[in-house]
Formats: structure tokens, sequence, C-alpha cells
């Protein structure tokens, strides 16, 4: 929960960015190992990681602007240089940049995600972690035991015991990286990896999102990131419809 490490050469070391800055690592070196145990294109692991860490930063900041518009034209720059980012914001460009350099290179999509997906888990769950060092993504005030009080200087509201939101994501994209690698020992149909991540993140970040305190934007009774999980669900729902359609026994 201190965001400023240490600095070395008059340069500040932020736990936010060098948690990113590990989990882009973490996710590179998985997907390396498991496009070579496929027999396909490192560099093309190389290129889409690139291409989704790029977009999918600039989706993930343009969807926080949209979500906190009026934090957005009191202070345009404060705004655009803050920690703020929104991940389904993220995920949607994501997806969309890589689909449109997989399509170019006519190159099956969803046998690429199959293929990046727990590596983008595995680097979801370090990015949580920053997000906890940063106090950003903070929970409702809490008199449990696991309530986790932030320091002056954080983005979480400082002296409150506060669930530790941000920890529990963490660790539930762990655990669905870790599903992901079980669930593809088994023989399975391309795009089946990518239907249970979308329905795994879908409904974890439903639930998780009742314990949220910070100001995330709403959609009648639900926030905003509640009402896109519902999309995963229902993109989840139809990529598996799709893959029964295909092959009924699988």
């Amino acid at each position: 929960m201190y965001n400023n490490l240490f600095t070395v050469f008059g340069l500040t070391v932020h736990g936010y960015g060098l948690m990113i800055g590990l989990g882009v690592v973490a996710s590179l070196l998985l997907s390396w190992r498991r496009a070579r145990t496929r027999g396909l294109s490192e560099d093309n692991v190389s290129t889409l990681t690139i291409l989704v860490v790029i977009l999918g930063f600039a989706g993930g900041k343009l969807f926080f602007l949209l979500t906190h518009w009026s934090f957005f034209t009191a202070s345009p720059w404060q705004a655009l240089g803050s920690e703020g980012f929104v991940v389904y914001g993220g995920i949607l460009t994501g997806f969309l940049s890589a689909w449109l350099w997989l399509r170019r290179k006519n190159e099956p999509f969803l046998r690429w995600t199959d293929l990046l997906l727990p590596g983008v888990a595995t680097a979801q769950g370090f990015g949580r972690v920053g997000c906890f060092l940063a106090g950003c993504c903070y929970g409702k005030p809490t008199g449990s035991c696991l309530g986790v009080t932030f320091p002056a200087g954080s983005f979480a509201p400082a002296g409150i015991p506060l669930w530790p939101t941000q920890l529990f994501s963490a660790a539930g994209d762990l655990l669905i990286a870790a599903a992901l690698l079980l669930l593809d020992r088994k023989k399975h149909r391309e795009g089946a990896l990518t239907g249970w991540y979308l329905l795994l993140y879908g409904v974890g970040r439903f639930l998780i999102e009742f314990l949220r305190n910070d100001d995330r934007g709403s959609v009648g009774a639900l926030s905003a990131s509640q009402f896109f999980s519902l999309f995963a669900v229902a993109a989840a729902a139809a990529l598996f419809a799709r893959i029964r359609k295909r092959d009924p026994a699988e």
C-alpha cells in the first residue's frame, strides 16, 4: 500500500508501474512457452503483446475518462496523468486490436486468444497488486479482520479499514490463469479457453463489485463494470453455443 517504493538517481519507482511491468514480463514468458509447445510463432506473441498492452492501456484510459467525465472536464491534464484505468476498456480494445492484426495476418483469432489469455489473466493479477500498492480500486469500509487501512497520500480514504478488493481481484485473476492452464491439459475445441476466461472473469468481476467503493460510473442499478460483466458472460455463452453447434460431442 506504499506506491512510492524507492528512488534511484532521482527517479522514483512506483509500485503500480512496477507491478504492471512485472505482469507484462510474466505474461510474455508464459505465452512464449505455450507458443513453443504448439509450434506457433514467438514473434507473433511479442507483437500481439506489445499491441495489446499499448492499445489496451489507451482503451482503459479512455473508458476511465468516460466514466469520470466530471473529473476530466474539471482537470483534463490531471485526469490524463492519473493512474486511473478501467480494465474492461483495456480488455475490449485489446481484443479488438488483436482481432484486427490477426485478421490482417490471416491467423485464426480464437487459436491465439486461447494461447494468450492465461498470460493476460496472470498480468491482470500482477496489476491488481499494483492497485493495492497505489490504493486505487479500493473496497467499502469493514469491521472484518481482513480490513486494510491505507496511509495518507493513497487513492483510498486514509485511516479507515477497507475491504482489500484489490487483493481479492489479484487472487481471482491468478486462479483464473491456473484454471485455464489446467483446462488446457484436456482436449478442447478452439475458443473453449477464451469462453472460460470471459465467463470466469465476468462472474468474478460482477461479484467483487459489491465490495468496491471507488467511483466507477453506473448504468442504472449496476456499476459500469457489472454492466460490462453481463456482456462478457453473454459472449462466453454465445461462444460455448457456437462450439457445441460445431461439435455436439464437445
